[in-house]
């Protein structure tokens, strides 16, 4: 529900409406999921904007200032200082104003519009062998804008530094409307400056009369160290300097201007690189070898211990994490060191120089050259920002003192008494960073809850302050200040310079429109905590083992990195893919539920259309629970949600007809040919779909004409006096619904795949389901009931300890995750751990069979259960085993997902998602090139959007032996027709 508005609210919203053409929204669902980004703080707005252009920029910011409102702006939202929050308005440039806008490769700069993502500009940039310097490690979504508002730096800063050594101009709006251009300034210029009469010179004078009168402090004031991001960077006006406004103003965190545009350095990298990992006893030890390294120009010099080794552990499924830690030298910490060269050769000697400096120093070297394995590395370092948020044990942890900075040669003993901080306080973390420039992640385990441990969390803050001051350093070295740190800049700056910022700032923004609450009048740090608000007592109907039976705790687990905002590859998030809206992303739902629980801004609880809405578009894809860093599980919380929505009122009849789909085939399958004509008919078919709640540009499956299982049936009475061998012993296939009843060959496949792998192979003996169609509709109730029959069906399976081959991925994931959480009895448990995919019941048991060959290209479309669940690897290494040169899509979700793409109002997003990747790749493929598919969803997806059928694995397998056999049918194969459907 929406809070009231105030006249005034009303006033300036019309009046943005009326000025800006771009979108415009005080709806509660925008203001819900832009009150947070990735730090612990929550600021509502009251509305917010997307500028299409520079002059909706311009217009949004001085309509807003102009009526006195605070205007707040915002890239990807990956800060973590809450540097982007505001009870304003807030200004989302990422949507739209991503262009850039030129690239001069001779004098190797670009100008870019503020919503460029870090990773396009390099793109770009990369086709003249360029790039931009500073990388953090949100580079696939975080803004330029919002790069230059936190002065980022990234990985390698040791060798291009930070943002602000790497922006040329800015163009930008200051808050009365006054526009200018600003950048190094000759003497010469800032006399001419000086002498306008307009509000340009009245600034200019203000700021050398400044810097005339503070030499001496300017000069003195600040730290010596490379990642001091902390404050202004008023040393950037001195005159050796060259009186620098453009790198003044970089840091200052949108508060004395807006940036409209922005004319950046590039670099030239070096043609070829390797990597160093250089294994110690532990970090401290690690931090101590820096200063050796740094004279040997290394590209970046990255640090982290076994504490991280071991959350990466934590959160893998096998408990092996990922397997680049296979890569790592045996130590306790370690560092990542890259070194460049002309070419591969000369890469290789300065990596074994690099090995030769750390000889007396470290335990353990190694030097990578494959591209491959870099790349496999590197993602354990990126993975940090993520995964930091729980510790391994499952607490919860912070940003909030996240990115501190002391000089490199300092660091090792600053590492140690930092842990003797935590010690103190008796708080845990998970130390990791740009060691090369002395810079430490970490998060912390706060009680932000209670009294008593927001209280530990100020003092521990001060106390940290005290510390990073007492050895030179900065207590922002990357993220900046926000307000997590402002309150803190008084313990790292003189009140003399802490007055010169107070005096810069109101040069540029006398009547502290943009972002009030950051820099000089900062909010205080332990107000405004999103983790510390009312939780409503709302009832649950699955029981989030993972969070401490908690919904509030799970939503909680999206700190809002972001990753499910990068549209440039993986699974996660196909609707914000589609759409761009942040309402459509997995961060966007995670707080409208938060919100929802908080109970403040959306009040009406399970009842709330707002999250009805935005989750509306959620896929149930599951990728989030694999892709997010901290594995949110979205498809989970959405079906709790339309389970308590619904409980007890009329659903959607999709609902009833999709989500009881099981249901429906049974009864209609004995039907077939009549099913199948109604189907087709020109006249009934677009009557059945209005009827069952079907999206009318959707073709309706057709039934087969006879079901796996009565196939099977025939052929076993046909067979029951032929001895059959199976050396490999008993395996039950699961006939899932949309195997048995739409697609039965594929079953057919597998039987005489596994039967040719020496298995005998068997059906279930009563009805069984899954129950994931009642699972994603949210009919919980029902859905367990079903599945308690299932696993009642499958105990005798069970106690003889014989292999569940699932077929339809998702069918196979329900029955490995979704059964065992929700029965919650050792017999459900039991289906879950038997259960297994076919391709890893043959890589698991029967690794020596040899399935014949066959030749040609193939394409492969993973399942989004399957990538998210259950693991690709097996199934890779059986299709190459084939012969077929197979290249695995970075296609994401399929779009149909189930239910999804056939119910009405999402055919748009459905075919948006397809057509991002999977579409086009599947039209562009020769007509001899495989395509496989093992979900169903996928498989009929491509059928209607290409008018080509692809195979499941089973098939392909099939075919493989068929073609090795003279018969052109392998020798003892299974003889279980293959019913297509009904002509």
């Amino acid at each position: 529900m929406v809070r009231s508005a105030t006249a005034s609210d009303n006033d300036v919203i019309g009046q943005l409406r009326q000025r800006v053409r771009g979108e415009v929204s005080d709806a509660t669902i925008h203001r819900a999921v832009y009150s947070a980004d990735a730090s612990v703080y929550r600021q509502v707005p009251r509305a917010v904007v997307h500028p299409l252009d520079e002059d909706d920029l311009i217009g949004a910011v001085t309509t807003c200032t102009a009526a006195g409102v605070p205007v707040t702006l915002r890239g990807a939202g990956t800060s973590i200082a809450g540097q982007v929050l505001g009870r304003g308005v807030v200004i989302d440039t990422s949507r739209h104003m991503r262009e850039v806008l030129e690239i001069d490769p001779e004098n190797q700069t670009a100008w870019v519009q503020p919503g460029v993502i870090l990773d396009d500009l390099r793109a770009q940039a990369g086709k003249h062998g360029l790039t931009f310097g500073p990388d953090p490690s949100t580079h696939s979504r975080c803004t330029m804008g919002g790069m230059i508002g936190n002065d980022s730096c990234g990985s390698h800063s040791v060798a291009w530094g930070r943002t602000a050594d790497n922006v040329e101009e800015l163009d930008v709006l200051l808050a009365d409307g006054t526009r200018l251009t600003v950048g190094p300034t000759s003497r010469e210029d800032l006399d001419a400056l000086c002498s306008r009469s307009d509000r340009v010179g009245e600034l200019y004078r203000d700021l050398r009369a400044m810097v005339e009168g503070n030499l001496a402090l300017l000069r003195t004031g600040f730290p010596s160290l490379q990642r001091r991001v902390s404050g202004y960077a008023l040393d950037s006006l001195l005159p050796e300097n060259e009186f620098n406004l453009a790198r003044a103003l970089v840091g200052s965190e949108g508060t004395c201007a807006v940036v409209l545009r922005a004319k950046v350095r590039l670099v030239r990298p070096p043609a070829s690189r390797v990597l160093v990992v250089a294994a110690f006893p532990d970090m401290p030890t690690a931090a101590d070898s820096v200063p050796s390294i740094l004279d040997l120009q290394p590209l970046t010099v990255e640090g982290t211990g076994a504490d991280m080794v071991a959350t990466l552990k934590a959160h893998s499924p096998d408990g092996r994490g990922p397997a680049a830690l296979s890569q790592l030298p045996e130590g306790g910490g370690w560092l990542f060191i890259e070194v460049g060269g002309d070419d591969p050769t000369d890469a290789a000697e300065r990596g074994r120089a690099m090995c030769a400096a750390l000889d007396r120093l470290a335990t353990a070297t190694r030097v990578v050259t494959d591209k491959a394995q870099q790349r496999s590395l590197w993602s354990l370092r990126e993975a940090g920002s993520g995964l930091v948020t729980r510790s391994p044990d499952g607490a919860e942890a912070w940003p909030g003192w996240e990115d501190a900075a002391v000089p490199p040669e300092r660091l090792g003993a600053y590492l140690k008494d930092f842990q003797r901080l935590q010690a103190k306080h008796g708080l845990g973390g998970i130390p990791y960073g740009h060691f090369g420039e002395g810079c430490v992640h970490i998060r912390i385990d706060f009680d932000l809850d209670s009294d008593g441990g927001r209280a530990v969390f100020r003092a521990f803050m001060e106390d940290a302050a005290d510390l990073v001051v007492s050895y030179g350093g900065s207590v922002s070295g990357e993220h900046g200040d926000g307000q997590a740190r402002g309150e803190l800049l008084p313990r790292m700056y003189s009140p003399e310079l802490m007055a010169l910022f107070a005096r810069f700032k109101a040069m540029f923004d006398p009547e502290d429109h943009l972002n009030p609450g950051i820099g000089v009048q900062p909010r205080p740090m332990d107000e405004d905590l999103r983790v510390s608000g009312p939780v409503r007592a709302l009832p649950l109907a699955l029981s989030y083992p993972h969070d401490d039976g908690s919904l509030a705790k799970a939503t909680r687990r999206c700190v809002g990195v972001g990753k499910c905002v990068d549209t440039s590859t993986g699974v996660m998030c196909p609707s914000y893919m589609v759409t761009g809206k942040e309402e459509h992303s997995t961060r966007g739902r995670a707080r409208l539920l938060g919100e929802m629980l908080r109970g403040e801004l959306v009040t009406d609880g399970w009842q709330s259309t707002e999250v009805r809405d935005a989750l509306d578009l959620c896929l149930s894809c599951k990728g989030c629970s694999s892709d997010c860093p901290v594995n949110v599980d979205m498809a989970t919380y959405k079906s709790e949600f339309l389970h308590q929505h619904y409980r007890g009122r009329v659903r959607p009849m999709s609902h009833y007809s999709m989500g009881a789909l099981p249901l429906w085939l049974r009864f209609a399958g004995p039907a077939a040919p009549v099913a199948n004509a109604v189907a087709r008919s020109r006249v009934l078919s677009p009557a059945l779909k209005r009827v069952a709640g079907v999206e009318p540009k959707r073709d309706l499956p057709e039934f087969a004409n006879t079901t796996l299982i009565r196939a099977m049936r025939r052929r076993d009475r046909r067979r029951r006096d032929v001895p059959r061998e199976a050396p490999r012993g008993e395996v039950l296939l699961f006939p899932d619904s949309f195997t048995n009843y739409l697609d039965p060959g594929v079953g057919a496949a597998a039987v005489e795949v596994l039967e040719h792998a020496g298995f005998s192979v068997r059906l279930p003996r009563g009805p069984v389901c899954c129950g994931l169609t009642w699972v994603s509709t949210g009919q919980l109730d029902v859905a367990r009931f079903v599945m308690r029959r299932t696993t009642k069906v499958l105990a005798d399976a069970v106690a003889a300890d014989i292999p569940i081959v699932g077929l339809e991925p998702s069918c196979t994931s329900a029955l490995r995750g979704e059964l065992p959480e929700m029965v919650d009895t050792d017999a459900a448990r039991g289906v879950g751990e038997r259960t297994t995919t076919l391709a890893g019941l043959l890589a698991e048991r029967a690794s020596d069979v040899d399935f014949g060959e066959l030749s040609g290209d193939a394409l492969t479309q993973v399942h989004c259960h399957q990538h998210a669940t259950l693991g690709f690897e097996a199934d890779r290494d059986l299709i190459g085993g084939t012969g077929l040169s197979n290249r695995v899509l970075d296609s994401g979700c399929c779009g149909l997902a189930g239910n999804f793409g056939f119910e009405p109002g999402h055919y748009d997003v459905s075919v948006g998602a397809a057509e991002r990747v999977l579409i086009p790749e599947v039209r562009a493929a020769d007509a001899d090139t495989t395509v496989l598919a093992d979900g169903f969803s996928c498989r009929t997806q491509v059928d209607q959007l290409t008018g080509r059928r692809p195979e499941h694995l089973a098939e392909v397998l099939r075919r493989a032996i068929r073609t090795g056999t003279d018969a052109g049918h392998a020798a003892g194969a299974s003889d279980v027709s293959d019913p297509a459907p009904d002509a």
